[in-house]
């Protein structure tokens, strides 16, 4: 497939996801839930493309002291039935000698729901056009308190471009200091390592930016790219380096791309977000991802509305005309206002405007 292929493919495919896509994984590509070389055990959101890039450098020595970077470029997009699909293009490539530039097309699929389960699940299975190679990653991540476990197995059916089938292994560990903070590392190795071949190595610093989706990682390994082969088999160098993760919700740009908003239709003393409701009911309102669902409601007079954020970044609940503000609601808090006075509310969140909500007071 060429890269050129992939634009309209891409397009298409989150057209479909808007339709049937599964909920979303929280963490998405997110490092904060990661090590640096094992990278395959998330799915990017749907209706989001998933831009992560990740820079390596190495320095010559002397005299020349020259700084030489090695990116790896990866575009995903989130698709229906626990699905991702995308690319890896890195320039800078040692998997094939004589080859820098290394394409490695993939899919990936998460078949479980995260909720209740041992250990979340995840295939990966990708096209390395550098190596012809088939490659593919069978990865089991696990939290135990702050810390989250990996492993992965490898396949690979024309190794390094060498006409041989060979496999490797990898694991790592992620331990959450803090809510923004993580310290990660992880070891790889091919199973039948050969003169020269090294174990694969990272260690880094990874961080979650407050208020954003975005996260960065600052980090240290043997190995120049981030596709299946490159973490696979370590070099003799040492590159220091950072990657930086950015989703681009398209439904914020899209209008076809959004769900049409859901209105609260039911009793309050049923559980949910209600119209209809008496003086005094409590009504709950989520905050998902980038909306507020619902994000109409229809309450009486008297009604104590409930906000609680489910998403995995920071919101508020702010009234277009300043009347209110609920300050910054973290990641599982939640915040409550009384409408005693009928009228029609308007709210936003104020780090992301385009989350939009309507109070109907009756």
């Amino acid at each position: 497939m060429s890269p050129n292929a992939l634009v309209p493919l891409l397009s298409a495919s989150l057209v479909a996801a808007h339709a049937a896509a599964a909920p979303a994984q929280a963490t998405a590509g997110s490092v904060l839930d990661r090590t640096p070389n094992v990278v395959n055990t998330w799915l990017a959101d749907p209706a989001t493309v998933q831009f992560n890039f990740l820079h390596r450098f190495t320095e010559s020595g002397p005299p020349e002291h020259q700084i030489s970077n090695s990116p790896t470029f990866l575009v995903a997009a989130g698709l229906p039935w626990r699905t991702t699909a995308g690319f890896a293009y890195a320039t800078t490539s040692d998997v094939v000698p004589g080859r820098p530039n290394e394409w490695e097309f993939f899919g990936r699929v998460m078949p479980f729901g995260r909720s209740g389960r041992v250990a979340d699940v995840s295939l990966h299975v990708g096209y390395n056009l550098g190596a012809a190679s088939t490659d593919a990653e069978l990865a089991l991540a696990r939290r135990v308190g702050a810390v989250r476990l990996l492993a992965a197995g490898r396949t690979f059916s024309n190794a390094f471009r060498a006409g041989e089938r060979r496999s490797a292994v990898a694991g790592g560990v992620n331990l959450r200091l803090r809510r923004f903070l993580a310290l990660a590392g992880d070891v790889g190795t091919m199973l039948d390592r050969r003169d020269g071949e090294r174990l694969a190595w990272s260690a880094g610093l990874q961080l979650g930016i407050p208020t954003t989706p975005h996260s960065f990682s600052i980090h240290a390994s043997n190995v120049t790219t981030a596709t299946l082969q490159g973490v696979s088999s370590g070099t003799p160098r040492t590159r220091y380096g950072f990657e930086y993760t950015v989703p681009i919700t398209l439904a914020r740009y899209i209008p076809a791309l959004r769900p049409p908003p859901p209105v609260a239709t039911v009793g309050a003393a049923a559980g949910a977000p209600a119209a209809g409701t008496a003086a005094g009911d409590t009504v709950r309102v989520a905050m998902r991802q980038l909306a507020y669902e619902p994000a109409r409601i229809e309450v009486t007079a008297g009604t104590t509305v409930v906000w609680t954020n489910d998403a995995p970044l920071p919101h508020t609940v702010t009234a277009d005309d300043g009347s209110f503000d609920s300050g910054v609601i973290d990641v599982g808090k939640r915040w409550a206002r009384t409408f005693d006075r009928p009228g029609t509310y308007a709210v936003h969140c104020t780090p992301h405007p385009f989350m939009k909500a309507v109070v109907v007071v009756r």
